[in-house]
């Protein structure tokens, strides 16, 4: 027997913003006594912690001037803004699964972006 799982909402998030979220669920559990908290919530709060950067509002910026540029779409804006690839073989890498490969000119004005927020 099969279980299938309907996906009701999808948002993307930057870990920035991720970390706000998780930061305000890790204050609740922490004022409940009797509710522990689950190992895969204590990984992702230390993940978020040591790989969020730039505050929420910078990373939401930052998105928004990637997702001006062509050939970025809304999830690849966000991969870009989480990982913030340092040369052209690692954004070569994100954009490895698309059905197009980008010119190194739209590649270096991705970067240009980058290196702004990095």
């Amino acid at each position: 027997m099969t279980i299938f799982k309907e996906k009701v909402d999808e948002e993307y998030l930057t870990v920035a913003e991720t970390k706000v979220i998780l930061e305000d669920l890790e204050r609740e559990r922490a004022a409940d006594e009797d509710r522990e908290m689950r190992y895969e919530l204590a990984r992702a709060i230390e993940h978020v912690n040591r790989f969020a950067v730039l505050d929420p509002e910078e990373s939401r910026e930052f998105v928004e001037e990637l997702l001006e540029l062509d050939k970025v779409d809304e999830a690849t804006a966000y991969k870009v803004a989480n990982l913030r690839p340092q040369d052209r073989d690692e954004l070569r890498a994100l954009y490895a699964q698309e059905r197009y490969s980008l010119s190194g000119e739209e590649l270096d004005a991705i970067l240009e972006v980058v290196a702004r927020y990095a």
